[in-house]
């Protein structure tokens, strides 16, 4: 018998299994925004700041859907609203890239950083931009978001804009379609 068995048939995979599937069910409960199942796991001592193999973590996947309440319940149990994942990308940029407004107020409230970026340099301002959620790109300039900063092609939100046909928001930010 090897010192790691301890005399289980299995070696310790049905614990391993057991841990997958649970998991699976905490980060499906976050993208559900199943804010009861998520206390009772935070009751059990569930680290607010849990991410799964992509490094998106419960508040990630929680406020790219739109889950509020799951975001608020995150936010309070001290989930870090700048957390990026592998790629880069912040729950800011995804409320922004998504349109939600609300979440953005949210995460904005919680103190996520107006300004935080990807490795490329994209900001949320120029995710809203982009895709013309003119509220937004209003709400980022009022919190404080940069217009003038650039993306690693050296492109402004405005110039962003401008090259996805985002008309609105390139005229916002004084940038001829």
């Amino acid at each position: 018998m090897s010192e790691g068995n301890h005399g289980a048939p299995n070696g310790g995979a049905d614990i391993d299994q057991a841990a997958i599937e649970l998991a699976s069910q905490v980060f499906d409960a976050a993208r559900r925004g199943d804010v009861e199942r998520l206390k009772a796991w935070f009751a059990q001592g569930l680290p607010p700041n849990l991410s799964n193999q992509k490094g998106d973590s419960l508040l990630m996947l929680a406020s790219y859907h739109g889950q509020l309440e799951a975001v608020k319940l995150l936010l309070e149990r001290g989930a870090d609203p700048d957390r990026h994942n592998d790629n880069g990308q912040n729950p800011l940029a995804g409320a922004a890239f998504k349109g939600n407004r609300a979440m953005a107020e949210l995460l904005l409230d919680a103190g996520a950083g107006v300004d935080a970026a990807a490795p490329d340099g994209k900001t949320a301002l120029m995710f809203a931009a982009m895709f013309d959620h003119l509220d937004l790109v209003e709400l980022l300039l009022a919190r404080g978001a940069d217009p003038s900063a650039r993306e690693s092609r050296g492109m402004t939100a405005g110039e962003l804009a401008r090259a996805m046909g985002a008309a609105n928001a390139a005229a916002r930010l004084d940038v001829p379609v």
